[in-house]
């Protein structure tokens, strides 16, 4: 039978046991705060900000918010991670993908400590992923773990097959599938035969940027699909990297976009917002 993964429900689930976790913690007098740079006018990043200070809200965690213009410089931008880095206040820092041109992004989240890293970008943290160490985990793969996991999809022994190879999303979502010992496939733009790479798979893990590109051709009967896509039809309508109505004719569990893996990604960051002060209580 087949059922929709619904990504806004699970979100809130998590949202609330943290809620209770930030009111717990505040009665010892420890306060989660999470600073959020935002560079530029970009509407899309825009949105993201503010649906990350919502979340801030709805979980009790304090939200420093620092918009700046386009035309800061990357100096500017270094000199106040450095100042949040010193700042004992300070829990987590994010800084808004995608920046300006004239500023180098490696740079800029390399100077983030990786303990208040709460994206899970830095090098120690992905380090620590690969290794099975302690660290903040990417955002997306972490919340697509939730959702499997929440949904009651066993991962142990599963084939499971990533398309896309992303620092973001696909090469951590690897690691985090071998750990839950899934038999993990990372396929890409240069994968032979990929429909058949797909079709073997008993989890199928869509993250490559084209909209609609995987249909039912692609798709395992009974697969578990996630669609980490966001991207517009020629419609100019919010759609994902898989084409819905022919893939739930074959897959027993299948994310929506929007409403599915979008919500875990924020509500995952606010989790690693609370766990950089976990240690404290």
């Amino acid at each position: 039978m087949f059922k929709i993964i619904d990504g806004k429900k699970i979100s809130t689930e998590i949202k609330d046991e943290l809620k209770a976790e930030v009111e717990a913690l505040k009665a010892k007098g420890i306060i989660p705060s999470l600073a959020v740079i935002l560079v530029g006018d970009d509407p899309a990043s825009a949105v993201y900000v503010r649906n990350k200070k919502k979340a801030c809200e709805y979980c009790g965690i304090r939200s420093l918010s620092y918009e700046l213009p386009a035309s800061t410089s990357e100096e500017e931008l270094l000199d106040l991670i450095e100042k949040l880095n010193s700042d004992d206040d300070v829990n987590g820092i994010l800084v808004q993908l995608p920046l300006p041109g004239h500023i180098n992004e490696k740079k800029v989240t390399d100077a983030i400590i990786p303990s208040k890293d709460v994206d899970g970008f830095h090098p120690q943290n992905v380090g620590a992923l690969l290794i099975g160490s302690r660290g903040f985990v990417s955002c997306t793969p972490a919340g697509i773990i939730e959702l499997l996991k929440r949904s009651g999809v066993d991962i142990s022994g599963k084939e499971c097959v990533v398309v896309g190879r992303s620092n973001i999303v696909g090469k951590p979502m690897g690691v985090l599938l071998l750990r839950e010992n899934g038999t993990v496939t990372i396929a890409h733009s240069r994968t032979k035969d990929l429909k058949e790479v797909c079709k073997r798979a008993d989890i199928l893990i869509a993250a490559i940027g084209k909209p609609k590109f995987f249909d039912a051709e692609y798709v395992k009967d009974g697969a578990v699909v996630i669609d980490v896509g966001m991207d517009r039809d020629e419609n100019g309508k919010l759609c994902g990297d898989v084409d819905f109505e022919s893939v739930k004719e074959k897959a027993s569990m299948l994310t929506p976009v929007p409403g599915g893996v979008g919500p875990m990604t924020i509500a995952m960051l606010m989790n690693n917002v609370v766990e950089s002060v976990r240690s404290l209580s």
